[in-house]
C-alpha cells in the first residue's frame, strides 16, 4: 500500500467487490462540457461535484474523466504540461481530491486518463530539450533526429500524424540556424516521447502512485498502443504484417503495463488499467488483455459498424471471441468525445463511423436516428461485460452543427477545413430552461463578474433536450436510461457473463443472459413477433399490436 501525506485511508468502497469493473456502467466526463459552477463559459469540477446526485440518481458505478491537468489545450487536454496537478480553468487539486471523495460516498469510482505517448510542448521535459540542443540529456527523452538530405531539409520519415500531415516538427537553433527535427504521432504541440528511455518509465509510474493514493480506482491509457517506436526509423509498409508497424502496437510496448500492472495490484482494492488499444488483430488485441496487463480494453469496432443485424452480430462475436482466450470482460461503448453521437450517426444513410469520412452537411434524419438509438442502448446495456456512456447521450444530444469560427479541434484544421471535427460532440450539456445557457453555467455574475457564453454554443433547440425537461417525461431519451440501468443492476444475468443467440429472422438480433432474460433488437424494415415471454421489462419504442417495430429493442423475461 502507497501512502503520501495528501491521502487518506483507503475508503471501503474501493475494496469491496473487487470484480467491479468486469460489469460496470462508466460515464464519460468530458469536464470542459458538464457543468460550470463559476460563470466563465467551461466546465469545472465543482460543476461536476455539484450534480454527482444527478449521476448517482442514472445508475452509473464509475465516472471517467478526460485529462483534467494543467494544458495549454492544443488537443483539448491531451498535451498535458504537468501531471501532478489541474488545469486551473478546472479548478485545483484539492477539487479533485474533494470530488474523488464525494462521489466514492455515493458508491462511484473515479478513472482519470493518462497519456503516455506524448506530452505538451510547453512541458518543462521539452522546454529544457529545447534549451539543451543536439545530443544532450535531455533530448533523449524525445525522438530528436537530424533530417535527410544534404542539409537535414527533408524529414527523418513520411510517418503520417493520427491528426493527417507531418509527424516531424524542424527546431531551430540558438544561432537562429535550422536544427533537429522532432517527432509528434499527433499535433506539433505534442511531442511524443521515448519510452525506450528510464526516466520516462520512471515518470509515469510515479504518476500511476500519486493520483492512486489520492483514492482513484483506475486509469484510462490513451492511445495505448503507440508507446514504442522502432529505433531505426524505416517507412511504413505497404502491407504491415501484425506487430510490424514502426510505431503502432509493437511487442516491447507489454512491458510498460506488465510494470503498470504490478502497481495497480500492490494497492488495496482494485485499481484498473483501461486501455485505448486500437489493434485491429484479435490474438494481438487480446493479448494486452493478459493477467498481468491491462484489465479491459475499449471496443472501437462496435460503435464503428453499420445500423446493420449483420454487421453488429459480427462485431458482437468479435469482441466476446478476442476477449475469450484472455478471460476479460468485453467493454460496449456507442461513443465518446472523438466520435460522432448516435442520435446523428444512427440517422445518416451510411451510420457507419469513420475519421477519415466526417464531412460537413452530412444530412441525418433525426428521428430514425434517435429509434435506433434508443434500441442501441438497451442493445449495448444487455451484452456481456461493462458499458461506458458518453455524458449527453443519455439525453439523446444530436451531434451540433457549430459555425465554422467557432471550432478548436485541430483535427478541423489539419483537414484544410473539409472535416468539422470533433467539436460538435463536446457541445456543453442542457441541464435546465428554455434557453442558452440552459443551467450550463450559472445565472449569476461569476468570478469576473459577469456570464460568459459556453466555450461552444448549444443549439436552440436543446431546449426541449434538457435534464429538467426529460425527467418528467416517460417517452424520452433519460428515462429510458435510468430505467435499463436500473434494470442492469437488478437482473443478476447481466453485466459479466455468458450470451447465447437465438435463432431470429433475418434482421433481427435476439439472445438470453441466464434462464431468463432475453434481449431482442429488431433492424429490420417492417415489425416482427417477439419470442415466447412471460413480460416485458422494458422496450424502446411502444409495440405495434404486440410485435416489435423496427429500429427497437425489448428485454423479455421468459418463464423459468
Amino acid at each position: 500500500m502507497h501512502l503520501t501525506e495528501a491521502s487518506a485511508p483507503v475508503p471501503a468502497a474501493l475494496v469491496e467487490d473487487p470484480l467491479w469493473w468486469r460489469s460496470a456502467v462508466i460515464y464519460q466526463v468530458y469536464v470542459r462540457s458538464f457543468a460550470d459552477s463559476d460563470g466563465d463559459g467551461t466546465g469545472d469540477l465543482r460543476g461536476v461535484r455539484s450534480r454527482l446526485g444527478y449521476l448517482k440518481e442514472l445508475g452509473v458505478d464509475a465516472l471517467w474523466f478526460n485529462p483534467w491537468y494543467p494544458s495549454p489545450l492544443a488537443d483539448g487536454g491531451y498535451d498535458v504540461s504537468d501531471y501532478r496537478d489541474i488545469h486551473p480553468t478546472f479548478g485545483t487539486l484539492d477539487d479533485a481530491e474533494q470530488l474523488i471523495a464525494e462521489a466514492l460516498e455515493l458508491g462511484i469510482r473515479t478513472i482519470i486518463d493518462v497519456v503516455p505517448n506524448h506530452v505538451s510542448s510547453e512541458h518543462p521535459w521539452f522546454q529544457a530539450a529545447l534549451a539543451a540542443g543536439p545530443g544532450s540529456a535531455e533530448r533523449e527523452r524525445f525522438w530528436f533526429h537530424p533530417g535527410k538530405g544534404p542539409n537535414g531539409d527533408l524529414m527523418p520519415t513520411n510517418w503520417v500524424s493520427n491528426f493527417q500531415g507531418d509527424t516531424w516538427t524542424r527546431t531551430t537553433n540558438p544561432d537562429g540556424t535550422p536544427g533537429e527535427w522532432y517527432l509528434h504521432l499527433f499535433t506539433p504541440e505534442q511531442p511524443d516521447l521515448n519510452w525506450n528511455h528510464p526516466d520516462v518509465r520512471r515518470e509515469h509510474e510515479e504518476i500511476l502512485r500519486f493520483w492512486f493514493d489520492r483514492g482513484v480506482a483506475g486509469v484510462r491509457i490513451d492511445s495505448a498502443g503507440l508507446l514504442i517506436k522502432d529505433p531505426a526509423l524505416p517507412e511504413v509498409p505497404v502491407d504491415v504484417a501484425p506487430g510490424g508497424h514502426p510505431t503502432e502496437d509493437r511487442d516491447e510496448v507489454h512491458e510498460v503495463y506488465r510494470a503498470w500492472r504490478r502497481i495497480a495490484d500492490s494497492y488495496e482494492g482494485s485499481r484498473v488499467l483501461v486501455g485505448e488499444v486500437w489493434v485491429p488483430d484479435a490474438a494481438r488485441f487480446a493479448a494486452y488483455l493478459r493477467p498481468d496487463e491491462m484489465h479491459t480494453a475499449f471496443n472501437f469496432d462496435f460503435m464503428s459498424r453499420s445500423w446493420d443485424a449483420a454487421e453488429l452480430r459480427d462485431s458482437i462475436d468479435l469482441m466476446l471471441t478476442a476477449h475469450a482466450p484472455v478471460g476479460a470482460p468485453s467493454t460496449w461503448v456507442l461513443s465518446n468525445h472523438d466520435v460522432t453521437r448516435p442520435v446523428t450517426r444512427y440517422g445518416r444513410e451510411d451510420s457507419s463511423f469513420a475519421f477519415a469520412k466526417k464531412r460537413f452537411d452530412t444530412p441525418s434524419d433525426l428521428d430514425r436516428g434517435i429509434r435506433r438509438a434508443r434500441a442501441a442502448a438497451l442493445l449495448t446495456a444487455a451484452l456481456p461485460g461493462s458499458l461506458y456512456l458518453y455524458q449527453g447521450d443519455e439525453l439523446g444530444l444530436p451531434e451540433a452543427e457549430l459555425p465554422r469560427d467557432v471550432l478548436e479541434d485541430p483535427m478541423h484544421f489539419r483537414s484544410g477545413g473539409i472535416d468539422p471535427g470533433r467539436d460538435g460532440c463536446r457541445v456543453p450539456l442542457p441541464w435546465r430552461g428554455t434557453e442558452a445557457p440552459f443551467g450550463f453555467s450559472p445565472p449569476e455574475p461569476g468570478l469576473n463578474g459577469t456570464v460568459d457564453a459556453p466555450w461552444l454554443p448549444q443549439p436552440a433547440e436543446w431546449a426541449k433536450l434538457t435534464v429538467q425537461a426529460q425527467e418528467a417525461d416517460p417517452a424520452s431519451m433519460l428515462w429510458l436510461y435510468r430505467q435499463a440501468l436500473r434494470l442492469r443492476k437488478r437482473e443478476a444475468a447481466l453485466g459479466d457473463g455468458a450470451l447465447t443467440w437465438l435463432e431470429t429472422e433475418p434482421g433481427v438480433l435476439a439472445f438470453h443472459r441466464g434462464e431468463r432474460f432475453v434481449s431482442v433488437t429488431n433492424l429490420g424494415d417492417r415489425s416482427v413477433a417477439l419470442p415466447e415471454h412471460e413480460s416485458i421489462l422494458l422496450a424502446s419504442a411502444p409495440l405495434d399490436g404486440g410485435l416489435l417495430p423496427p429500429d427497437s429493442t425489448a428485454w423479455l423475461h421468459r418463464s423459468a
